[in-house]
């Protein structure tokens, strides 16, 4: 079992646990580079900080950009500023995005078996994802020039609600040695075990 020093969370292990199946024993395990899941979530970072500023700076005009006077109870001028809230309560939640695409590649764990590819994915609710060696025929793989990449294994394809076409391509996203991991699945899929 390769699992390169991986330090899983103990929830995630005994997902992995669960998810075994008598006589399946784990070949490969790796958690996606966080990093990369972080990078990906930079985008919605350089949108969050203006918009954040611009909704403070709403309530700060709204309000005469000066600190309310309680002292005759609260007036209606009081009230107004407090539509500006949600939108810095949004701005932070994007504020934090890297932060929560970091947990989630911290939750997530991608394992080949002698059976079958795992992928689950945990937080609120835990996804897991199988796949058969029938399955796996049609891998490929997407490698950038620091040796980290994806495998994917599936795309999903479907309609969304104005009829464009989308597409979500599944897989081990975010890991070391991506040549070696496909190797691995196709000769999964070759040999069937």
């Amino acid at each position: 079992m390769n699992s390169n020093n991986l330090q899983i969370p103990k929830e995630v292990r005994q997902k992995i646990d669960r998810e075994l199946q008598p006589g399946e024993s784990i070949r490969w395990v790796e958690q996606p580079v966080a990093r990369m899941f972080t990078l990906a979530s930079l985008p919605v970072l350089f949108f969050a900080i203006p918009w954040t500023s611009f909704a403070i700076f709403w309530i700060c005009g709204a309000s005469g950009f000066k600190v309310p006077d309680f002292s005759r109870g609260i007036q209606p001028e009081h009230l107004f500023p407090l539509f500006g809230v949600p939108f810095v309560l949004i701005g932070l939640g994007m504020l934090s995005s890297p932060f929560w695409a970091w947990q989630a590649a911290r939750k997530t764990v991608y394992l080949i078996t002698n059976k079958r590819a795992i992928l689950i994915q945990s937080g609120v609710s835990t996804t897991i994802r199988s796949y058969t060696p029938a399955q796996i025929n049609h891998t490929y793989r997407k490698e950038g020039r620091n040796g980290i990449g994806d495998v994917i294994i599936a795309v999903r394809k479907w309609k969304d609600s104005d009829g464009d076409q989308m597409t979500e391509e599944i897989g081990f996203i975010g890991i070391r040695n991506p040549q070696e991991v496909e190797k691995m699945l196709k000769n999964l899929a070759e040999t069937g075990f």
